[in-house]
């Protein structure tokens, strides 16, 4: 059983999905059945960005956390504080 839809593409897009049937030799309804099964295949809901950053800082740690960044910023907090008091 099929159902009959109407959906509004931007013409680019249109172009590409017209083509791309024609190329594998499928009806513009089948390619477009054929990529939505495919997405709704794939794992899971669409990841948050925000959720992906976190696992990562999670996981590797802030950026600049390792030893020689926070070396590096100390050091340059100090360099300005040395350069501000100079002109003072």
């Amino acid at each position: 059983m099929a159902t009959k839809t109407a959906i509004s593409l931007p013409d680019d897009l249109f172009r590409a999905v017209d083509a791309r049937a024609r190329a594998l030799k499928l009806s513009r309804s089948g390619l477009l059945a054929r990529a939505a099964r495919e997405f709704l295949d794939k794992p899971g809901a669409p990841e948050d960005p925000t959720e992906a950053w976190n696992r990562a800082l999670a996981k590797g740690g802030q950026p600049g956390d390792d030893p020689a960044a926070v070396a590096f910023r100390k050091r340059t907090k100090a360099i300005v504080r040395k350069s501000q008091q100079k002109r003072r």
